[in-house]
């Protein structure tokens, strides 16, 4: 059984696809999954996160390796700006207010668990993953409200401390009630460790397709620049991210992590704060496409890096192979 919750989770990018097109085919079969049912469906999220979680992986953020704490800096630095950027370049602001506020906003999110389960797929370096979805989520209490406050103030009206409290009950009680069940009952939690990613994915399915669904008339008139600036937003993390951990000199796997850490959003996350937030409004909707992108990108690039390896593998054993018969 734990071998099928990770084959399946790890076809999550072919479920969120799938689920997107129905969405907009039959958006019936998803709008039902709105209001609360949203929320609750983040919490449960968060709650996988912290079943997979210890409190000696706490005490390990707080002896963070360098690697991460140049992954953190990147996911808070490079995204929120990125967004900010791509949300001006393509006027979203004109076509919508509300876009380009949601756009900044998902971009000033942490890194999404679905992370975890790519970098395992590409072959990095998944302690340092986990460790800083860990440390950008307690950092994302403050830091997603205050940049998004910052970058979407003059677009929106932004309620720091509404949002920085909301932040704080959608993300941290969940994981910490995981953290709880993990060492109080630690037998249910070994048991649920293994399907809980499969759960927080299948959420991620479902908010993402509900609000694609609800706003399907937008997402079908907005034309091109509504599906083009979260595609630019996340190829954008994953080169910059690996970039500046090259530059930095870190090695080759943990560049691969930084990348997917910094690329690939808390994108439940967004959809949530915006729907409560926003309300009314389209600002969901970049939030509920960036899901999709960040999860197609992520995924073929985990591909391509594992097909590298292997490829590289072959060679060096076609070398070693030719050096013995010589």
């Amino acid at each position: 059984m734990q071998r099928v919750a990770f084959l399946l989770t790890s076809a999550f990018p072919v479920w969120i696809l799938l689920a997107s097109v129905l969405a907009l085919r039959v958006p019936e079969w998803f709008v039902w999954f709105s209001g609360d049912w949203i929320t609750w469906g983040l919490g449960v999220i968060m709650l996988g996160m912290g079943l997979t979680l210890t409190l000696d992986d706490f005490r390990a953020v707080l002896h963070i390796p360098r690697a991460g704490v140049v992954g953190v800096i990147c996911q808070f630095v490079i995204m929120p700006s990125l967004g900010w950027a791509v949300a001006h370049l393509l006027e979203l602001d004109q076509l919508d207010p509300a876009l380009a506020a949601g756009l900044i906003l998902v971009a000033c999110c942490p890194g999404g668990t679905a992370s975890n389960v790519i970098t395992y797929l590409a072959g990095a370096n998944v302690a340092l993953s986990v460790l800083m979805t860990t440390a950008s989520t307690f950092a994302a209490i403050a830091l997603t409200p205050l940049l998004t406050k910052w970058l979407a103030g003059t677009l929106v009206t932004v309620d720091a401390g509404k949002l920085c409290l909301d932040t704080f009950k959608v993300v941290v009680l969940p994981v910490l009630l995981g953290v709880f069940l993990n060492q109080r009952l630690p037998r249910l939690g070994r048991r649920l460790a293994p399907f809980s990613p499969l759960v927080s994915a299948l959420a991620i399915v479902l908010i993402v397709a509900s609000i694609i669904g609800q706003k399907r008339e937008l997402i079908l008139t907005a034309g091109p620049r509504l599906l083009a600036a979260p595609a630019l937003l996340h190829l954008g993390g994953f080169v910059l991210g690996y970039l500046a951990a090259r530059v930095l000199r870190l090695v080759e796997t943990d560049c691969r992590t930084v990348a997917i850490e910094v690329g690939m959003q808390n994108s439940g996350l967004g959809s949530v704060l915006a729907t409560q937030h926003f309300p009314g409004t389209a600002a969901p909707v970049p939030c509920a496409i960036s899901a999709v992108y960040h999860s197609l990108i992520g995924s073929l690039l985990a591909g391509w890096w594992r097909w590298r390896d292997a490829r590289r593998a072959t060679s060096l054993r076609q070398v070693v192979a030719q050096e013995a018969q010589s």
